[in-house]
């Protein structure tokens, strides 16, 4: 089976030698979608091998996130996996999140930091994460401990979907939604993880009030919605 490593990086030119060299070991192929960074990522990524596609200006993680998962479907790969640019995921995890893929028992897999065995999160992001399970429990059905991981696996069916669907603004949660309104099985594994190897998250604490209600809306607007009949093969 092909598989491709898409890496979202903004201005991750202290951390992006560290991710490749830790994914080199799974043994697909890696993509970094440059996300119109004013370093040298491109560069960097480039000397190391890795296959780059940049964007002229900043889309955020899910035009970003999209746009590997674009390459993915246009280039025939049977599975995909997200991987942060920051050093928070780790290459001798991919393996857990690849197996339910590749057995055909899930079509994706979110790598959790909660699950017992998982990397510890922040106080705020925990409660955040709980939140947001309890919505999509109720939404959709799916007991999703950890909705706001961005380690994930994409099978063939949820790479299609998600090439012509995701959504720009936080995607994370509200992609859970749109799997399991399409019918795809979202399942989760525990994961390790570890803190970011340089720079700081996006998501402030300024910024998470805006983030919780707009994904709870978005959420809610998804789940209304019919399928998007893209999902299969």
């Amino acid at each position: 089976m092909r598989i491709l490593a898409i890496i979202p990086a903004y201005n991750e030119a202290r951390n992006i030698t560290a991710v490749i060299e830790d994914l080199k070991s799974f043994r697909g192929d890696i993509l970094v979608v440059n996300d119109g960074s004013t370093d040298e990522t491109a560069a960097i990524a480039k000397s190391l091998g890795a296959e780059v596609v940049s964007h002229p200006f900043n889309l955020g993680i899910g035009g970003t996130v999209q746009t590997g998962l674009r390459y993915a479907y246009e280039h025939g790969y049977d599975m995909a996996i997200q991987f942060d640019g920051d050093g928070q995921h780790r290459g001798d995890q991919v393996f857990k999140i690849l197996e339910l893929v590749q057995k055909g028992e899930a079509d994706l897999v979110i790598g959790s930091r909660t699950l017992p065995g998982g990397y510890k999160m922040g106080i705020t992001r925990f409660i955040g994460s709980r939140i947001f399970h309890c919505l999509i429990r109720c939404l959709a059905g799916k007991a999703i401990h950890d909705p706001t991981s961005g380690f994930r696996c994409y099978g063939k069916k949820t790479i299609r979907l998600f090439s012509r669907f995701y959504t720009d603004d936080y995607p994370e949660v509200e992609s859970i939604i749109t799997a399991a309104r399409n019918g795809l099985r979202v399942v989760e594994v525990p994961v390790l993880m570890r803190g970011r190897l340089s720079g700081h998250s996006s998501i402030t604490r300024r910024k998470s009030a805006y983030y919780m209600l707009k994904v709870t809306l978005a959420m809610v607007v998804d789940a209304m919605r019919g399928r998007d009949l893209v999902g299969e093969s």
